[in-house]
């Protein structure tokens, strides 16, 4: 019996995505077919990875494939979220970090911010999403307080286009709201509103995206990291054991069976405190080895250990990130950080899926604007 693809996209309009009522055909959910002989292959693309219901459409056009063509027929259907898939408006970006804390307070936002710099500086094309929704601080550490992206009409629908500075496309909570103003929003309002920011933008081609988690471990960490294709997480903490135990509930978040996002290492922040008058001196003053310790825990790398230095807050509250200036120690080791971020992403695509794998070398030279 000799099968044709209109053949099997005739069958599949039996097979319904309840979720859009209709059917997988008419919603252009099938990628990839091919056939040869008597064996056929396809996949059915979703509007995010994780979908719950991609098992129950899969099997269910399984069945329908088989019932129209035989048992002499083999199929193979694989599943792929649009990221994967290369639609939508995350289909051009091939890597999501989510930089998380178990905690408030330690730095995280500076963190990613600097880590984002740091990883456009080796000639990637980088974007920094501000999914912190209660205390969005990207308008103030870029200098963009009273700003407001940009908008175009994309085919009828309405795009929010991302602000560029320092090389970098950045969208946060804080652009669309009134400074000072407290968000009282539930967690669902909270939810949707960052799948705006993922969804509705116009964010092209990126090899990073570097996502600013909120503290803690909630129902929006849920929903972002479960309808988002994260790459993989790294973890923000400070050396002291209060923060050490939160770093554990993050990660198991991470590892959770619904979840399973890689972890790609830890950064310790605010580790040690060097006198600008005495250099070669470093005082632990939350205490010393918690990141390293709590990183062999995970079975991941200690990316980095940030110092106390009054330069990154005064730097970030100028709107100039402190890793855009090479002469300076922290700008160094998050150069670093970035080349063994990058180095952890690759190892991990080429695992995974070889054509993933992102050609930028970690060596390569820091040199800012």
């Amino acid at each position: 019996m000799s099968i044709t693809k209109e053949q099997i996209i005739e069958s599949l309009k039996k097979v319904l995505y309840f979720p859009k009522g209709s059917n997988v055909v008419d919603l252009k959910m099938v990628d990839r077919l091919s056939i040869e002989g008597n064996k056929v292959s396809l996949a059915l693309v979703y509007p995010h990875a994780n979908d719950k219901n991609a098992h129950i459409v899969k099997d269910a056009a399984l069945r329908t494939l088989k019932a129209d063509f035989g048992t002499d027929a083999e199929f193979t259907i694989d599943t792929l979220s649009e990221q994967e898939a290369g639609r939508g408006s995350l289909g051009k970006v091939k890597n999501i970090i989510a930089v998380a804390s178990g905690k408030g307070g330690v730095g995280k936002s500076t963190v990613a911010s600097n880590l984002a710099i740091a990883l456009a500086k080796t000639g990637a094309k980088v974007g920094l999403l501000d999914a912190d929704i209660y205390g969005p601080s990207m308008p103030i550490m870029f200098g963009l307080n009273g700003e407001r992206p940009g908008a175009k009409d994309v085919d009828g629908k309405t795009k929010i286009i991302p602000i560029e500075k320092y090389g970098l496309k950045l969208l946060s909570i804080g652009f669309f709201i009134e400074e000072n103003k407290a968000l009282m929003w539930r967690g669902s309002m909270a939810s949707n509103a960052l799948g705006q920011l993922f969804n509705d933008a116009i964010w092209g081609e990126l090899d990073f995206m570097v996502l600013d988690l909120p503290p803690g471990t909630g129902d929006i960490h849920l929903t972002l990291v479960q309808s988002v294709p994260v790459t993989g997480a790294i973890i923000v903490t400070t050396p002291q054991n209060v923060a050490l135990a939160d770093v554990r509930k993050a990660a198991d978040m991470f590892k959770n069976e619904s979840i399973k996002v890689p972890l790609l290492g830890v950064i310790e922040n605010m580790s040690f405190f060097t006198p600008e008058d005495c250099p070669d001196k470093k005082y632990h003053i939350f205490g010393e080895g918690g990141g390293q310790l709590v990183a062999s825990e995970l079975g991941a790398e200690l990316l980095g250990s940030i110092p106390i230095i009054e330069a990154i807050a005064k730097t970030g509250d100028s709107g100039i990130p402190i890793a855009l200036d090479d002469s300076t120690l922290s700008a160094k080791i998050f150069n670093e950080i970035a080349k063994k971020v990058i180095r952890n992403i690759n190892k991990r695509n080429e695992e995974l899926k070889p054509t993933r794998i992102v050609q930028i070398d970690p060596n390569a030279s820091c040199a800012t604007d």
